[in-house]
């Protein structure tokens, strides 16, 4: 290893600013933390009470599989895409 490797392992690969704190989780941290193929009851009991980070602020995960007609997610993927379709894509707000 090279004196610039070190120098560039030692740097942060994204500096984090000053600002106000993004509430809830992301929905791939949230989904990381199940096992699959899952029941959307069984999310629902399991992960519920999760706050997610939406495009239009914070909400209960509990909140958006209940608008889900989806029964049984086959895979993490699937769920992902089902509350991406649910919330929305996009920059999450900070206020």
């Amino acid at each position: 290893m090279s004196d610039n490797d070190e120098a560039e392992a030692e740097e942060p690969a994204v500096e984090l600013g000053e600002g106000p704190d993004v509430p809830g989780e992301p929905i791939a941290r949230v989904a990381s933390r199940l096992t699959w193929p899952a029941k959307r009851s069984d999310l629902r009991a399991q992960e519920g009470d999760a706050t997610i980070r939406t495009p239009e602020g914070a909400r209960a995960l509990d909140d958006v599989l209940a608008a889900s007609e989806v029964p049984l997610f086959e895979s993490r993927s699937e769920f992902v895409t089902e509350v991406e379709e649910i919330v929305g894509r996009g920059p999450v707000a900070t206020e």
